[in-house]
């Protein structure tokens, strides 16, 4: 009888962790297939059209190098980030600065050699990031771990089409032409308030210094 007794709430236990472990499956694999779902075909976030950026205030910081000027603006809040991207690039320790460059006339400027550097009220430097290398820590940041592959590709062709293109000359007749630069915090910590935020642009004739905030 007490083997009988024993055994009995053993075998109750054995089943009631394989029901346990069964629904747990089963809400995991549902989880997923939500998430392949909801971004089949679409992208994994909302970006707004590169060609709807509004023009830069007048108020921003700006250099003028003689043919050539630059304008730039710092991309601070999670609010601004949201409203282009919606996604968290703070969160990614991610700090896009927009640029703006003009041509003020004469030949076409080879931009291939410009550079930017980016320093704060601390000393600190932030390094430049590449888009592919921006994206990956946007999605690791927002835990964004399980989608259709189409739906992150469209990211990436919406993400990449705000890159500041240095690839090509500016020409008169093109006038201006930006995009965003995207620094990446020291110890890749969130983003949270930078101050004394300056930006140095080197390869051309002259070095232009922004003071940003």
């Amino acid at each position: 009888m007490r083997a009988m007794v024993t055994l009995k709430p053993k075998r109750n236990l054995r089943l009631e962790d394989f029901q346990r472990s069964f629904v747990w499956v089963i809400n995991s694999v549902f989880a997923c297939t939500l998430v392949f779902a909801s971004s089949c075909g679409g992208s994994l976030f909302k970006v707004k059209p590169a060609a709807d950026l509004p023009p830069m205030p007048a108020t921003v910081a700006s250099a003028n190098l003689g043919s050539i000027s630059f304008r730039a603006a710092p991309l601070l809040t999670d609010e601004e980030s949201q409203e282009l991207f919606e996604s968290n690039l703070q969160l990614a320790g991610l700090l896009p600065v927009r640029v703006e460059i003009s041509h003020n006339g004469g030949d076409p400027i080879e931009l291939k050699r410009v550079h930017f550097l980016l320093t704060d009220a601390a000393g600190t430097k932030w390094k430049v990031i590449s888009t592919k290398q921006a994206i990956a820590r946007i999605l690791k940041a927002n835990n964004v771990f399980a989608y259709n592959p189409s739906s992150r590709k469209n990211f990436e062709q919406e993400f990449r089409a705000y890159e500041l293109n240095l690839k090509s000359p500016l020409t008169h007749n093109e006038g201006k032409r930006q995009g965003f630069v995207i620094f990446l915090a020291s110890e890749k910590a969130p983003v949270s308030a930078p101050r004394g935020l300056v930006l140095t642009i080197e390869g051309l004739s002259q070095t232009a210094t922004l003071k940003l905030n």
